[in-house]
């Protein structure tokens, strides 16, 4: 089990509540000012890549991606100073919260490119699945601290993942490989961090293995097709390049515009990629592809050094954690947003395959940008209540 500062005292849970001055001051602030320059820095790009998207008015998805900002910035400040330990109470209605609104996806959802994910609200449309990611988080770690004294146990393992697979497989059947695999990649995580034996590890490690080649290999070779055409094409494209022709065209024009910024960039006036429309979801799925044409080598490593600050200091806050809960909730959402930006940019270079994920803070998008803003939120209020508590002691 990853130690934090609550594993010495996992059966005593502190329940004074510290001052909201004193949760202030406990706020991880290299956190805080490294996240606001990569929303600047996610706006910036987004402001050129965009900027010839519409006609007349090129400032069109730039407005709306800072109103997104702005409202993803309130729900951080609400989660940062909402106490986790009422997470933990009411993860079932969490749990039953977020399970129901996907199934809702299904009946009343809005379906665009021959995927059902969206909800609209008035004027408002999401994705629910965004907000999984965070919520999906919280409900499970809540039931992982409820049975925190059974967790070497196989009948905790595996009650865990069968209520992980609920939301993991009306995901998937949207279908939404990608957000799937984001929930996969935090369960997995939030299970290390509770202290999964290295057995059980060990063992769904091999059953996911084999489950990948059955679905990838042995399914099609007996004509059982798991994936999507299009999901299966993404794949075979990804392992075997050379053979993918036309269905390779998105990646290898991804990879000719993070080439073609070379060390300064061209632009947004001179990136004929997105320009010309060569490249496909030049703002969504290949965002980082976008900026690295009209950025280049220095802004990447700007953007990308913002990154791996983010999630330097998210991945402290599990260390500080006060209880079990909130560090596997720390856990769960750090791994969740590693993995989006690794897949991310991963696939616009071709060292992974495409699967639609958006890149953090980057990518158009209101669902992606509040829910993740809502998530860096809960890092910090479990950062705060972890020091403070400390202090307290001290």
């Amino acid at each position: 089990m990853l130690e934090y500062a609550g594993s010495q005292r996992a059966g005593r849970r502190e329940r004074e509540a510290p001052h909201l001055l004193a949760v202030v001051r406990s706020f991880d602030w290299i956190l805080v000012i490294g996240l606001a320059a990569l929303l600047v820095v996610g706006l910036w790009g987004i402001g050129g890549v965009t900027s010839h998207a519409i006609a007349g008015n090129p400032n069109y998805y730039l407005n709306r991606q800072i109103l997104y900002a702005a409202v993803g910035g309130i729900a951080l400040v609400a989660t940062a100073l909402v106490d986790p330990d009422l997470y933990r109470r009411y993860w079932r209605v969490i749990f039953g919260g977020i399970v129901g609104l996907i199934v809702i996806v299904f009946l009343r959802g809005q379906a665009v490119n021959g995927s059902t994910r969206w909800l609209n609200v008035s004027f408002f449309t999401f994705q629910p699945s965004e907000f999984g990611k965070l919520l999906v988080v919280l409900a499970l770690a809540g039931f992982l601290a409820e049975r925190q004294s059974a967790i070497g146990e196989w009948r905790t393992t595996l009650r865990v993942l069968l209520f992980g697979a609920v939301p993991i497989v009306l995901v998937f059947i949207q279908p939404d490989l990608g957000t799937a695999l984001v929930y996969i990649a935090a369960l997995g995580a939030m299970l290390f961090v509770a202290g999964t034996p290295w057995r059980h590890l060990v063992t769904l490690g091999t059953i996911v293995v084999l489950l990948v080649v059955g679905i990838l290999w042995a399914g099609p070779a007996m004509g059982i097709s798991v994936l999507k055409g299009y999901q299966q094409q993404r794949l075979t494209c990804f392992l075997h390049p050379s053979t993918c022709g036309k269905a390779g065209y998105n990646v290898r024009q991804s990879i000719t515009s993070v080439g073609a910024g070379q060390f300064r960039g061209v632009g947004p006036n001179g990136s004929t990629q997105v320009n010309y429309g060569f490249l496909p979801a030049p703002y969504t799925d290949f965002a980082f592809s976008s900026y690295a044409e009209q950025r280049g080598f220095a802004g990447a490593v700007i953007l990308l050094g913002l990154y791996l600050l983010v999630l330097w200091r998210s991945l402290r806050v599990v260390t500080v954690a006060r209880d079990l809960f909130s560090a596997v909730v720390a856990g769960g959402i750090v791994l969740a947003l590693f993995f989006q930006i690794f897949v991310n940019v991963g696939m616009t270079m071709g060292i992974a395959p495409i699967t639609g994920i958006p890149l953090p803070f980057v990518s158009v998008g209101g669902s992606s940008m509040i829910a993740n803003l809502a998530a860096m939120g809960v890092l910090l209020a479990i950062h705060a209540r972890g020091r403070a508590s400390r202090r307290r002691r001290s």
